[in-house]
């Protein structure tokens, strides 16, 4: 994979803190997988406060993800092979 920049990608809540993502993405989607700080998913490792929430919906994995300087962001991107690594951490 390429850079989360270079993906098609919608941000569904932005600047947001580390609980306010996790929070999100609990509350919003039924299909919710548990990662730890540093798991890699799009060849970019997610960082945070633990725990770390990645939600699932149909095609779609919505992650939070932190760019240094510019903050924290939930965002919605199609998952492809990402969501079988997913459910298998389960």
């Amino acid at each position: 994979m390429s850079c989360i920049d270079e993906m098609k990608y919608e941000i569904l809540l932005s600047q947001c803190s580390f609980k306010e993502a996790r929070e999100y993405i609990k509350k919003n989607f039924k299909d919710v997988v548990e990662v730890p700080p540093g798991y890699r998913i799009f060849d970019t490792f997610l960082i945070g406060v633990p725990p770390l929430f990645v939600g699932i919906e149909g095609e779609d994995v919505i992650i939070p993800y932190t760019k240094p300087c510019y903050g924290t962001y939930v965002m919605r991107i199609e998952g492809g092979d990402e969501i079988e690594k997913l459910r298998a951490k389960r």
